[in-house]
This record gives C-alpha cells, sequence and structure tokens, in this order.
C-alpha cells in the first residue's frame, strides 16, 4: 500500500513532535529535582543529555532550541543555589553552551550528509533508468518481471544488466555480466546494452547478433582498457529469442549460466546450454563459433534468467545458494511474486548482503488463442518431451 507524500510527511511531523517531549521533560525533571535536592547534590550537567539526544529525529534549528532551552535551566539552577556569580556555576553555564553548539554543529554536518546522500540516490536511480530502461510488464505473449540487487552500498547500478526489445515477431532478451561489480563496471555494462539495442533488429539469427556483440566489446576493452588490467576485462551474456507464435525458444551464451524453466506443479528444468567463451576474452580467434541452443517454452511455464551474482551467494557456512531447490516452491506464482519470493529467501541466505551484483528476470509465458497458433509449433505433450530429452530436472523433494 502507498502513502501519498502528504501523508508521510504528516506522519514524520507527528513523529518528531512526539520524540521532542523525551529532551523538554529530561529538562524540566532534572531542573525541578536539581532544584529541590541539596545544595551538594548537582543533576545540573545531566542536562547536556537533553540536546545530545535530539539529532536522532531533528535538525540543527530544532537542536539548538533544545540547547538554549537546557543552558537556560542551567542558570535557573543556579540562581536557586546562590546565584550564577559563583564559579561553579560559571563553569557549567559555559560547558552546557558550549557542548550544545558542538552538538548543533554536529546535527547540522549530519543533515547536510544526508541531503548528499539521497542527491545520490536519486542520480543513481537515475542513471540506472537511463542505461537499463525498465522492462514492460507485458511483451505479446510475456508477462515479465525483473530485479536487481547492487553490491556495493548506496548503489543502484553496477555490472550486471538486461534488456529486452521486439523484433520480427519475437521477443529478443539480454542478460549479461560484465567483470567487476558496482560503479567501475557501469561503464562496460553500458556499451554492451547500447550495442544489443542498436544490433538486435537488424541481424536475423542470434548468432550474427552475439558477433556483433562480440566486435564491440573487443573494440572497447583493446581502446580503452588498462594497462593493469589487461585481458581480464570481458563480459558475460545469454540471449534468448522467444517467438510470439511458436513455443520453441532459442538461445546463446558466452559462458552465462543456464536460465531455469519453471512448469506448473514444482517442476523445475534447466533446458541443454552449449556456451561459447565470454565476450572480449582476448587471445581467441577472429570468429568464435556460437551453438544455438532450443528448447520448448509452452504457455503457463515461466523462464527465469539470472547471473552469477545469485548462484554464487554464500551462507554463514560457505555454502551456495542453491536457486533451483528453492525456486521450485514457487512455480506457480506470478513474475512478480517470484522475484519477491527470490530477493527475500537470498538475502536471508547471505545474511543481508550480497559479494557481487545480482540481476533476475522472469518470463512469464501466458495462454493464447488457438487460431494464432494453428500450425506452429509443438502440442503441448510432444513439445514437452522433445525438451526434456536435452535437460535435467530438478523437482522438489
Amino acid at each position: 500500500m502507498r502513502f501519498p507524500v502528504g501523508s508521510a510527511g504528516e506522519r514524520r511531523f507527528w513523529h518528531s513532535s512526539q520524540a521532542l517531549l523525551l529532551p523538554i521533560t529530561l529538562i524540566v525533571v532534572i531542573t525541578v529535582v536539581d532544584v529541590q535536592a541539596p545544595e551538594s547534590i548537582h543533576l545540573g550537567p545531566a542536562l547536556v543529555i537533553a540536546p545530545a539526544l535530539t539529532p536522532s529525529f531533528a535538525g540543527p534549528r530544532t537542536t539548538a532550541a533544545v540547547g538554549a532551552l537546557a543552558t537556560l535551566a542551567q542558570i535557573v539552577i543556579g540562581i536557586a543555589h546562590g546565584g550564577i556569580g559563583t564559579s561553579n556555576h560559571i563553569v557549567q553555564i559555559i560547558t552546557l553552551a558550549v557542548l550544545s553548539v558542538m552538538v548543533v554543529l554536529y546535527s547540522a554536518l549530519r543533515e547536510r550528509r544526508q541531503a548528499q546522500l539521497a542527491q545520490v540516490r536519486t542520480v543513481a536511480e537515475a542513471a540506472q533508468h537511463v542505461l537499463m530502461w525498465p522492462l514492460p510488464e507485458q511483451i505479446g505473449p510475456l508477462r515479465i518481471a525483473s530485479l536487481y540487487l547492487a553490491a556495493e552500498d548506496e548503489a543502484q547500478i553496477g555490472g550486471d544488466l538486461y534488456a529486452a526489445t521486439v523484433c520480427d515477431n519475437a521477443v529478443r532478451v539480454l542478460i549479461g555480466d560484465v567483470r567487476g561489480k558496482g560503479l567501475p563496471a557501469i561503464g562496460e555494462a553500458a556499451l554492451l546494452l547500447s550495442a544489443f539495442r542498436e544490433s538486435a533488429h537488424r541481424h536475423h539469427t542470434l548468432e550474427d547478433l552475439v558477433d556483433t556483440l562480440e566486435q564491440s566489446v573487443s573494440r572497447y576493452t583493446a581502446d580503452l582498457e588498462p594497462e593493469d588490467e589487461a585481458g581480464e576485462r570481458f563480459a558475460t551474456a545469454l540471449l534468448v529469442e522467444i517467438p510470439d507464435r511458436d513455443q520453441i525458444t532459442r538461445m546463446t551464451s558466452c559462458g552465462h549460466p543456464p536460465p531455469l524453466l519453471l512448469s506448473p506443479g514444482h517442476v523445475v528444468t534447466m533446458p541443454s546450454l552449449h556456451p561459447s567463451p565470454p565476450l572480449g576474452v582476448q587471445g581467441l580467434p577472429a570468429t568464435v563459433e556460437h551453438t544455438l541452443d532450443v528448447f520448448s517454452f509452452e504457455p503457463g511455464d515461466t523462464l527465469l534468467l539470472y547471473t552469477d551474482g545469485v548462484v554464487e551467494a554464500r551462507d554463514a557456512r560457505g555454502r551456495f545458494y542453491p536457486l533451483a531447490e528453492r525456486v521450485a516452491r514457487w512455480t506457480d506464482d506470478s513474475p512478480e511474486a517470484l522475484l519477491h519470493h527470490i530477493r527475500r529467501d537470498l538475502l536471508t541466505h547471505a545474511g543481508g548482503r550480497l559479494g557481487d551484483d545480482a540481476a533476475l528476470i522472469a518470463l512469464h509465458r501466458t495462454p493464447v488463442d488457438r487460431h494464432r497458433h494453428h500450425g506452429h509449433g509443438h502440442g503441448r505433450g510432444h513439445g514437452r518431451a522433445a525438451a526434456r530429452q536435452d535437460t535435467a530436472a530438478v523437482e522438489r523433494s
């Protein structure tokens, strides 16, 4: 449930107002008790607690007001105990005033830091939308959901990437992972995304498209690769082509993990994959043969694409995240619910923090009218049997 901005602001205001009662109450209680106590008991120094607590919920102006109130209370205590002319009371008043000023300065620096952090988050989110355009919820017969988890603190983007485009009555999807993580890997990710979006409509086959991506990445690494990282810049990629009217789906992999095919009834299969080397690896022949793998992707199934940051996430004992085993619980869920479950379960497994960027795309093939598919592909039973000849089933125990 989403709340309007105005109501959220009102809630923050009332929370701050309620929290302000604590330092004010402390000042009143300490002042009353000190005034009533014998002259040998001095509670005035405890007044510094009030301005020290205020920055946790308020800004520098409120902190300054609480500090001034605490200093005034110290003056009242001094007057009640023989006047403020004594050296003891003068020292206490000056000390409390100086400490209050220091707390106000800390509050101002903290507020400035929070504003800078909020700006960085805004820029990161904007950069993510520029580099990785949000995937639509529906493309043809596909319902789509995506998830991105950056490894670096406060980062929204990194070395993982994904994109989808429609061409020639089919949907082409790219998911990839450039070497490195976080902000240093953004340049390579942007290059690969731009090359895919520019070339996906120009090539009739996935093999030709992969060759173009290989040329783009190799040219980039040759021109811009730092000397101390020579030969270490590369990117894994998985390209999938899903025709609108054919249940046979094509894919080719450049060193990328294979997808998972989720079918109703808690069945998870891994389509057979014959990957070629990652994009941009130096020392390879000028032309690398890319194998085109084919499998059946039928209505009701969900195809889960992911990067190695998901399956390489470790728990406290060093065990990898068992993605195929875990997703078998949620094969009947929608793409959005599936990724929600994976996100929560993955972060729990990794202790709330990932060691590498992670990205996932869930593609659910919705049932369509039979006349649109008359004469195309195989029947569900024949298609499933043919696909399972080349896949390893991983069923939930």
